[in-house]
């Protein structure tokens, strides 16, 4: 056994040989260097990292949810956080500290500033997707505009799907990873029920039952057939 563990010691000394389960170290200390790994792996990452990368670096018994919560602990009273998002986990600052940040440095990112018809069309696409631009003018009876759904792609919320098999096979679209950052979720299966959205204000029942909740969808000659490109 201790050839064995002289032979893993030294491959890892030659660089052969990345040793994940650190079976050598007492338990304390494993688990303070699997949280060191994984903190670090998040940290120098410019994307939410996924749960599958950060299986590569601790042991096969290791629960990374565990890690996570450790590493999350620690971080209290600090201002930033260990945040699910986008089907991994990213460390983002705290909302208290966005003026202060934004006054001290400014901001490199384009603010994504969307009118109620944007969120709404965003929001009908999040939890019908895949969904065409005809099926969506369908569900509000009135026609929604390429410049609408232009500028959701401009801000990388929304992407084309798989063609939908209705006649003419128009694109469908999907919403994208940068949806899920943009609005903090970690899955689709996070998206806030219809109440929750008119409690926020973003959704009126009384005027979608109208047909009155985006009167500047689109003019009046623009047609189905050139809406899926």
């Amino acid at each position: 056994m201790e050839q064995a563990r002289g032979k893993r010691a030294k491959e890892r000394s030659d660089g052969h040989l990345f040793d994940r389960e650190l079976d050598h170290l007492p338990p304390e200390v494993r688990w303070r260097e699997w949280m060191n790994r994984v903190e670090a792996t998040i940290f120098a990452a410019s994307e939410p990292v996924s749960r599958e990368v950060l299986t590569r670096i601790v042991g096969k018994t290791c629960s990374i949810d565990l890690l996570i919560d450790d590493i999350r602990e620690e971080l209290r009273g600090r201002p930033y956080d260990l945040v699910a998002v986008a089907s991994g986990w990213k460390h983002l600052t705290r909302p208290a500290y966005a003026d202060a940040i934004r006054t001290a440095v400014g901001s490199s990112e384009r603010a994504v500033d969307l009118t109620q018809s944007e969120v709404l069309v965003l929001m009908c696409i999040a939890f019908f997707q895949p969904i065409t631009r005809a099926e969506l003018s369908s569900f509000f009876g009135k026609e929604i505009s390429r410049d609408l759904i232009g500028n959701l792609r401009s801000f990388g919320l929304i992407a084309s799907g798989p063609r939908s098999p209705t006649p003419g096979a128009p694109y469908t679209y999907v919403t994208t990873k940068q949806f899920l950052l943009e609005f903090g979720l970690e899955t689709l299966r996070d998206l806030p029920d219809f109440e929750a959205l008119e409690d926020a204000g973003l959704l009126s029942k009384e005027k979608l039952l109208a047909g009155d909740v985006m009167p500047g969808f689109s003019g009046p000659g623009e047609s189905d057939a050139d809406a899926d490109e």
